[in-house]
């Protein structure tokens, strides 16, 4: 097949989106298909004259960048991005993006945050008739708001912890309750994420969290065992549990090797085990959720699930939950790559799978 993999872009997750992409793209070369690799920013500034030439070299944009432990290198690289595209405009979308997608079987969406996870790029997508991997517009709107996402699970009664979506710094000032939790609204991989304990470190969470929205999600905090979900097809995965070295599942937690204990297959009996699955189910359904997921939980003492937040685009990095999930049932990166595809294109009934 021929398929254009997309990473980059503008959200504080462009470093993890250029690493996943890199890996797809590679295991999909491996597979034998024929990929181009673009960043959906910069785009392909120079003039096409074969684009199936791009896809017979294996055209690539970059060779990945090294994930850091610090967020503010991937918002360095952000200003470094938007300085070197050649036309100096803002728009998402760079130049022949569109073009080169609209030649591929399908688009494989290997970016996370902002534009391309909240559903405004597959619109356009849609738009331009152009295939892609993972859920479509109103799941990956629903799923990327937080403050959305909370609304659904507690219309659908799926247990999540109870909190208030806020606009601007004096309305959050309204919240009294401690300890709890701060977060963007729509943002990802814990950027801007904070634990607070008091009044004091509540107003600093605040002010932090709305450096990166104009939303913010604060809600209780739950103390228990952290866990995902990976599903693929609707089909839950074998739960791994997360227990980050450092107390909190932060940036540096996610990405840095070695600083967090990932147990997969989570070590719980059956009734906890079929519990998550059912749970991750019943927030994929509710979100409208298509080809593939991951979905966050807390399991305190008593047993007792809450349901976080979900992933329509989870990360595909050396560290990413979904890929070792898949590897306890025996699916390889790669093939997990390739199934992926093969599901999505299970969304457009009228093209036939060449897998």
């Amino acid at each position: 097949m021929r398929i254009v993999v997309l990473a980059g872009g503008l959200s504080t997750e462009r470093e993890v989106s250029i690493s996943s992409g890199t890996l797809v793209a590679e295991a999909l070369r491996s597979k034998g298909h024929e990929v181009v690799l673009l960043d959906v920013f910069m785009g392909y500034e120079e003039n096409i004259c074969d684009i199936d030439a791009l896809f017979k070299q294996n055209y690539s944009f970059t060779d990945g960048n090294s994930i850091g432990d610090d967020v503010e290198n991937t918002i360095t690289n952000i200003k470094e991005a938007k300085e070197n595209r050649l036309d100096k405009t803002s728009r998402y979308i760079g130049r022949n993006v569109i073009e080169i997608c609209a030649e591929a079987d399908i688009t494989f969406l290997a970016l996370h945050g902002g534009e391309g996870e909240n559903g405004q790029l597959q619109a356009t997508l849609d738009l331009f008739g152009i295939k892609y991997t993972g859920s479509g517009y109103l799941g990956s709107a629903l799923a990327m708001n937080k403050g959305l996402t909370k609304s659904v699970f507690m219309q659908k009664n799926i247990n999540t912890p109870s909190g208030e979506l806020y606009k601007n710094e004096k309305d959050a000032l309204a919240w009294n309750m401690f300890p709890c939790i701060v977060k963007p609204c729509s943002g990802g991989s814990s950027v801007g994420v904070s634990k607070v304990e008091n009044a004091d470190q509540y107003k600093k969470a605040v002010k932090e969290a709305l450096k990166y929205e104009d939303e913010i999600v604060v809600e209780q905090f739950v103390t228990g065992r952290e866990f995902s979900v990976g599903l693929i097809g609707g089909r839950a995965l074998p739960p791994i549990e997360i227990a980050p070295k450092s107390g909190m599942y932060d940036y540096a937690a996610k990405y840095q090797a070695g600083a967090t204990v990932e147990t997969c297959p989570a070590d719980i009996d059956e009734e906890t085990d079929k519990k998550l699955r059912d749970a991750a189910t019943e927030a994929y359904e509710a979100l409208h959720l298509e080809s593939y997921a991951r979905i966050d939980f807390l399991l305190d003492k008593g047993g007792f699930t809450y349901c976080l937040e979900a992933n329509t685009l989870p990360g595909m990095t050396p560290t990413s939950l979904l890929p070792q999930e898949a590897a306890v049932e025996g699916i390889s990166y790669p093939d997990l790559c390739e199934m992926i595809i093969e599901i999505s294109l299970a969304k457009y009934p009228e093209e036939k799978s060449d897998f």
